[in-house]
């Protein structure tokens, strides 16, 4: 996997401690107007950095685990949109549909973060 710069791994590690806060702002009454805005800014620093992110090789299994991995980050940006359409109002976006792609995007994230590695590993002993 092609390595990201330092300042692009500053604004990677940041965007996922915006989702992280993002999601759970809604949780803190005071504080919940303002969710939106940092899972959306979260999700815009996020997302285009694990894109940034190549793999090379010829391994079929990475190249399946990078594949899911970028339909995680696609359902990040589904999630932090339909949060802004529920802060809005727009569209048919009334309920917390937002927090059911956020689910199933995080456990896509989760299974191929260790997954990943572990393959790469793999591949450089064979």
């Amino acid at each position: 996997m092609r390595s990201l710069t330092p300042f692009q791994n500053l604004v990677f590690q940041l965007g996922g401690l915006l989702l992280v806060a993002g999601a759970i702002l809604p949780l803190v009454p005071p504080l919940a107007g303002y969710a939106p805005y940092v899972f959306t800014s979260g999700a815009l620093m996020f997302s285009p950095m694990q894109l940034l992110q190549r793999y090379e090789g010829r391994s079929f299994v990475v190249r399946r685990l990078r594949r899911q991995q970028i339909f995680a980050a696609f359902l990040l940006l589904v999630s932090a949109c339909l949060l802004l359409m529920k802060s809005f109002r727009l569209g048919f976006v009334y309920g917390e549909e937002w927090k059911v792609v956020l689910i199933i995007a995080a456990v896509i994230e989760l299974y191929t973060a260790f997954r990943i590695p572990h393959e790469l590993k793999k591949e450089e002993e064979v």
